[in-house]
């Protein structure tokens, strides 16, 4: 578990990476990816020798007898988060943005409205447009750098032709873990209105330690309109085994989502089966946890660094790897801020405004690198600024 190990993973075919120039106009001999949410450190040993033994077999064959995949889903959706979880529940997609188009094309037709709470994860807004349905955008309030819902203002907004709600907790980009009473509101509103909520909680286990995350499926009244989904390729940076979870207790909603699958021909990547089952497991869990602190120190070098620049501040997290940092106070145009940070910094950052409304003056900096890379991104942000009084 040696997170400060800098591994260099250009040409690796890494969007992260051997993208940024390309996107960002951020040059590769010297620049800092900091924008697609994956993590820059090795997968736990329990996954890397999962693999090794699939390497070792040498035959890549289809993948048959679920019980101990679903097992390890089980056993730590109870041990890690308290839920319960029978093994018939779970659906395995290709990765969570593809759980969510699935859940969209099995719970809506086109014309349909989804809420979103903005600014939030962009994948969202793109997979809903692309499938002809009308992202409804229910901006957060911004309570003193905390995001907080308005659902009286939201009640208002809403045309009757809504049919989801997909969810993001804990939140991307704010970082917000959402409290008991906020998730009770979150299902009486989608009651009120009739929605299904997709609840899309990959970042369950990347909580800042002493911070808890609670399923959405542990509030009351969730049954007969909950879908979660969940996964472990955030949580153990194997994003490119694209798998995940979608976990549905009521048969009715079940059903629905089975036959689209069924329809679709879609089956699991071996590869993502057998990591995931070595991840969820006693070995992944403390990896997890030293994860966790090491994450919550770069956290706060990195906060205290850009909260050190007149005008800027980063949003206080609670889950993620993902800081979401405000300009607006600088005085600056959002074309100048970008520029400062990618032409003068050398770092490529997400854009606030692909998050939707809400995002437009923000920048999000993923610090899930080793320490001495988050040292160095503080230092070249502190001199792209340093003008500023």
């Amino acid at each position: 578990m040696n997170f400060d190990e800098v591994i260099d993973r250009h040409g690796t075919h890494c969007v992260k990476w051997d993208m940024m120039e390309q996107l960002y106009g951020v040059p590769e001999a010297d620049g800092l990816a900091m924008w697609v949410a994956d993590m820059d450190f090795k997968a736990p040993d329990c996954v890397q020798n999962a693999i090794k033994a699939q390497l070792d077999h040498g035959i890549y064959g289809y993948f048959g007898d679920e019980g101990p995949y679903r097992a390890a889903i089980q056993w730590w959706m109870k041990e890690r988060h308290g839920w319960d979880i029978d093994p018939s529940w779970i659906f395995t997609t290709h990765g969570l943005v593809n759980g969510t188009a699935l859940c969209i094309d099995a719970f809506t037709r086109e014309g349909d409205g989804v809420v979103l709470f903005t600014p939030v994860y962009h994948a969202f807004a793109r997979v809903i447009n692309a499938s002809s349905r009308q992202v409804v955008e229910c901006e957060l309030v911004n309570n003193n750098g905390r995001y907080e819902f308005d659902f009286d203002t939201y009640d208002k907004q809403m045309l009757g032709n809504e049919r989801m709600l997909i969810l993001c907790s804990p939140h991307n980009p704010g970082g917000r873990v959402w409290t008991r009473q906020e998730l009770e509101e979150v299902v009486a509103f989608a009651a009120r209105h009739d929605l299904v909520i997709v609840s899309d909680e990959i970042h369950q286990d990347l909580t800042m330690p002493g911070i808890k995350h609670i399923p959405t499926a542990l509030v009351a009244h969730t049954r007969e309109r909950l879908v979660t989904m969940t996964a472990t390729t955030k949580t153990f940076n194997i994003a490119g085994s694209h798998s995940g979870n979608v976990i549905i207790e009521d048969p009715d909603l079940r059903e629905r989502f089975a036959r689209r699958i069924a329809a679709l021909g879609i089956s699991a990547n071996s590869f993502g089966l057998f990591m995931a089952t070595a991840a969820y497991s006693p070995e992944g869990a403390a990896w997890v946890d030293a994860l966790r602190d090491y994450l919550d120190t770069n956290r706060r070098l990195f906060d205290e660094g850009v909260n050190a620049i007149p005008g800027v501040k980063s949003m206080a997290m609670e889950s993620t790897y993902l800081a979401w940092v405000n300009f607006e106070d600088t005085g600056l145009s959002v074309q100048e801020v970008q520029q400062r940070v990618e032409k003068d910094a050398k770092i490529a950052a997400n854009h606030g405004i692909t998050f939707g409304k809400g995002g437009e003056t923000y920048l999000r900096f993923n610090f899930a690198t080793s320490r001495v890379r988050v040292e160095e991104a503080v230092k070249r942000l502190q001199a792209a600024f340093s003008d500023l009084q």
